[in-house]
């Protein structure tokens, strides 16, 4: 539908048709605002004020050129990356780039069912492994959906989540504005000390998100479908550029506004350091509805993200591993690890974190061989990435693999 939209309307329409691409990028958009987020931002904040601002522009700027990237490869080629990568290695390779990949998506899937948890026991006192349950429950009748109604009505359902956690974490920022000087001193890139670098990994892993650049490949290409002409193929790209600018923007003005409210209200108020004690903290400084808006924020935040998690899980398995296990299946599966966290008493934001750092040391895994295959000509053709988009990408590649070395080699140490 979406192919033949464009091909009939290449001038008058061609607005109309760029609007009705989107959705694809918004989807992969909710891996940007999950809960893993929330917790690195608000420790960010509240414990360096506006310090680590830099960070999260830098690394949503990277998320806009890896998300546009992953969509092009699917596009281009009629598969995802995880088919290629499939395609392209030997068994024994193939089975040990699924295992880490598999690692960075229970770490994701892990972090979101706790963040969904943490939301209820905030809103409805629930004990955190009940809410566990109840996230994997309702992240199951997500994914029903997508597998009864198709891309479509699930694409839907992630978007009016998405401008839930909007709402949810913007609207403190009206009630307490930021100040604006200390928020553009925030853009100057440095650090303080070990733990900054810990944070800095965490945002970036929790920003720039492994299975998000698995799945946006095989989002673009289950919408769009493939294309034998390359003219369409090359309109569907451009108009591809829309719906990524647009998703990744609005999820990076709500990861900048968590870490904006967290510097402007939080800073050297005790127990911030947990997303229970920044809730209090917001309810107590902003008022009680926005601390029932921001717990709808995280709530929306944990159910769309670990549908979404898993959906990139099982995309990730099919095409390395070639084997489809159903949607539903792979959610029980995979709600276990989050569970046995609950239910060990482990302290969910520092769960959270950890999962972010974990991620932060997956992303090379899936952003080298992205970027390598969108430069190859023998595997996109003329949709070959330019040399600036290149030079773009090996660099963003280049800052994330030196921070994790710095990262593990503070460490080893012993000064982390």
């Amino acid at each position: 539908m979406a192919i033949r939209t464009l091909q009939a309307r290449p001038a008058a329409g061609r607005r109309w048709s760029r609007l009705l691409l989107m959705g694809p990028a918004f989807v992969a958009a909710i891996a940007y605002v999950d809960p893993g987020n929330v917790a690195a931002n608000l420790t960010a904040g509240a414990s360096y004020g506006y310090l680590l601002v830099w960070v999260l522009v830098a690394a949503n700027a990277m998320a806009v050129l890896v998300q546009y990237q992953s969509a092009k490869l699917g596009l281009a080629t009629g598969m995802s990356l995880p088919e290629i990568m499939g395609r392209r290695l030997g068994k024994g390779r193939r089975r040990l780039y699924w295992a880490q990949a598999e690692v960075v998506a229970g770490a994701t899937d892990m972090a979101e069912v706790i963040g969904g948890a943490v939301a209820l026991n905030l809103l409805f006192g629930l004990p955190l492994l009940a809410g566990g349950i109840i996230i994997g429950l309702a992240s199951m009748l997500l994914l029903a959906l997508q597998s009864s109604r198709g891309q479509k009505s699930f694409e839907y359902a992630i978007l009016i989540l998405l401008g839930v956690i909007a709402v949810g974490f913007v609207s403190g920022l009206f009630v307490n504005p930021p100040d604006a000087g200390s928020a553009l001193n925030g853009l100057i890139p440095r650090f303080e000390g070990t733990d900054t670098v810990l944070l800095a990994a965490s945002m970036l892993g929790a920003t720039v998100m492994p299975h998000a650049i698995y799945l946006h490949s095989a989002l673009a290409r289950d919408r769009h479908g493939f294309s034998e002409d390359p003219a369409v193929r090359t309109r569907l790209i451009r108009a591809t550029r829309y719906d990524v600018a647009g998703a990744l923007m609005l999820a990076g003005v709500v990861n900048i506004a968590m870490l904006l409210l967290a510097a402007s209200s939080l800073r050297g108020i005790e127990g911030t350091d947990t997303i229970a004690g920044a809730h209090a903290a917001v309810s107590s400084a902003l008022g009680p509805v926005i601390g029932v808006v921001f717990a709808i924020g995280l709530l929306a935040s944990g159910l769309a993200s670990t549908s979404v998690g898993c959906y990139a899980g099982a995309t990730i398995m099919g095409g390395l591993l070639r084997v489809r296990v159903p949607l539903l299946t792979r959610r029980v599966i995979t709600l276990i690890p989050a569970l046995v966290v609950l239910g060990a008493g482990i302290e969910p934001t520092l769960a959270l974190v950890l999962s972010q750092v974990l991620l932060s040391f997956g992303i090379p895994f899936a952003l080298i061989p992205l970027i390598r295959l969108t430069g190859k000509r023998d595997v996109m053709g003329i949709h070959t990435d330019s040399m600036p988009l290149k030079i773009a990408g090996w660099t963003s590649a280049a800052l994330i693999v030196v921070l994790n070395c710095v990262l593990i080699a503070l460490t080893i140490a012993g000064q982390a």
